[in-house]
């Protein structure tokens, strides 16, 4: 079986209901919806690692986002980016959250920090955006 998944294969109609009952924050099941409605792949995996249980969240520091991105890559962290490490390269960085030392960091190095929904209205097919979780 190969690593790729097709588009439907993450979430299915009835999974979005059960994120509604499970999720208390509107922007989120907003974000989840929008990017569901989306048959791209890599939205569709957005979504799903975006409707994980809050224990299962996905958080990066910016030193991976250094260690693994090349310059002026296009990231999106389904997740939060936290700002333990340091980082030299310009990236624009769009994540569900960033913690204050992570936006600066991002920033101080020319990048941009921006959210998952402004990244998806950029970039609608997904071209050249990697996912970090």
């Amino acid at each position: 079986m190969s690593g790729f998944a097709r588009a439907g294969d993450f979430m299915k109609k009835a999974d979005i209901e059960k994120v509604k009952a499970r999720k208390e924050n509107p922007y989120l099941i907003s974000l989840i919806e929008n990017l569901r409605k989306d048959k791209k792949p890599i939205w569709q995996k957005v979504a799903y690692e975006l409707s994980k249980p809050r224990r299962k969240k996905v958080e990066v520091n910016v030193s991976k986002l250094e260690q693994y991105c090349a310059d002026g890559s296009q990231i999106v962290v389904p997740g939060k980016v936290l700002g333990a490490g340091r980082i030299t390269r310009k990236l624009i960085v769009g994540a569900f959250a960033f913690s204050e030392s992570a936006r600066k960091a991002i920033e101080s190095a020319g990048g941009k920090a921006i959210s998952i929904e402004a990244l998806y209205k950029n970039n609608q097919n997904g071209k050249d955006i990697t996912i970090i979780v």
